[in-house]
């Protein structure tokens, strides 16, 4: 007998959804890294500096994260699909107006809009998954979303940095809001609302102060959102320098740059796939054990090699294990901060993702105050990343004491 409302679904029915929740996902991701390839052309376009650059993508960033405070809870209160919709449509209206900016300063506020309307997909599709299944089913949902997801930091730089050629830096966003509408289209025709009126929180602020104490009275969801916004603060010091470093101290075209970041954005897919399988045999707790030792590791091994490196050749190996390292870590801090949290799933969701996008606001714009000449700055963003989340998993989560279920 299915133990689980998505057990229920056919086959085909499963996939479907799985596609259209990774589809979601992937829209925070692609709405960051589809234009990184286009810094350069950005800034001589509309005469601006790495700062101001940086700064565009902190906008984003910071819009992402207050957007998914914002529609988690809204979930919660008002079922999944509307908020998801109209976070969908908000960004589809930004994506128009950031194709057009006239200046850096309306560029940047609308950017800021964008990531709000991309934080809808972030956090809806994590608490969908939660209202569908749980237990050793919700390891395997969540690892296939982060599967598709996966796929975005992989495909945005070289898709971006073919679009740069062809239709420009204005170009991208005009591509974005068409992803955006497609999705809108998927939700309203594929999904169901997964969170129905008997389930639903009512009544004023006190519901919701309640469903925050619920979360941050719990030990370990505390300690994994410690350890996946340090993470993630780690990869974003990657994403957010590696564009720079690459074109303009290691003079990569745009082309190439797109292709050595879908190598290393490889990793985050393995690592995906490596976890899963250690999640499923031993927890989730000691596939996090696994992936936040291998980022200190390769954070150490970039230091090390970049002080000898004359190309960037000899980075790549290192960022890669970076990566398959935080692919390790993402899912299974969803799984372990969501397990117990079915009914206040979608505030859940959006605290840990805009904790994540909060603490990776202030790396980019700390790295970029220094001059690239070389991996250094990066490295060292992502070394103490990677100590502070290993620190979170072993002071706060205490794998060693974490007893889950996979049933």
């Amino acid at each position: 007998m299915p133990t689980h409302l998505g057990d229920r679904y056919s086959r085909r029915r499963r996939v479907a959804i799985i596609v259209t929740l990774g589809l979601l996902t992937g829209l925070g991701p692609f709405t960051i890294d589809l234009y990184l390839p286009a810094f350069p052309s950005l800034k001589g376009d509309l005469g601006i500096n790495d700062a101001q650059v940086q700064l565009t993508l902190s906008a984003t960033v910071v819009g992402f994260s207050l957007g998914q405070l914002l529609v988690g809870p809204l979930s919660d209160r008002l079922g999944r699909k509307g908020p998801l919709l109209a976070m969908n449509i908000l960004h589809v209206l930004a994506s128009v107006l950031v194709a057009i900016s006239p200046n850096v300063e309306f560029l940047t506020a609308m950017r800021a809009l964008q990531g709000i309307g991309a934080a809808g997909g972030a956090v809806v599709a994590m608490a969908m998954a939660r209202d569908l299944f749980s237990g050793r089913s919700l390891v395997r949902m969540l690892s296939r979303l982060a599967l598709i997801s996966g796929l975005a930091p992989i495909i945005a730089p070289l898709v971006g940095s073919w679009l740069v050629v062809l239709v420009q830096w204005r170009g991208v966003f005009w591509i974005l809001a068409g992803y955006a509408a497609t999705i809108i289209l998927l939700v309203g025709t594929l999904l169901v609302e997964t969170r129905p009126p008997a389930e639903r929180t009512t009544g004023g602020l006190s519901p919701l102060w309640a469903s925050y104490r619920r979360i941050l009275s719990d030990r370990v969801f505390i300690g994994v959102t410690m350890t996946a916004a340090t993470a993630f603060a780690g990869l974003f010091a990657y994403v957010s320098t590696s564009s720079v470093l690459f074109q303009e101290t290691f003079g990569l075209s745009e082309g190439g740059f797109g292709v050595v970041f879908a190598i290393c954005s490889v990793g985050v897919f393995l690592g995906v796939q490596t976890a899963s399988r250690l999640a499923a045999r031993i927890g989730p707790q000691w596939a996090l054990v696994f992936g936040t030792t291998l980022m200190v590791g390769a954070a150490t091994a970039l230091l090390v090699v970049d002080r000898a490196a004359t190309s960037y050749v000899p980075l790549v190996p290192t960022m890669f294990a970076f990566t398959f390292g935080f692919g390790s870590v993402a899912p299974n801090c969803q799984v372990l901060g969501l397990q117990n949290h079915r009914r206040d799933s979608g505030t859940a969701a959006s605290l840990m993702g805009a904790t994540n996008m909060g603490v990776a606001a202030f790396v980019g714009p700390i790295v970029g105050t220094f001059e690239l000449t070389s991996a250094a700055p990066m490295g060292w963003a992502m070394l103490v990343s990677a100590l502070a989340s290993t620190a979170a998993l072993w002071l706060v989560v205490r794998p060693h004491r974490l007893a889950f279920s996979l049933d």
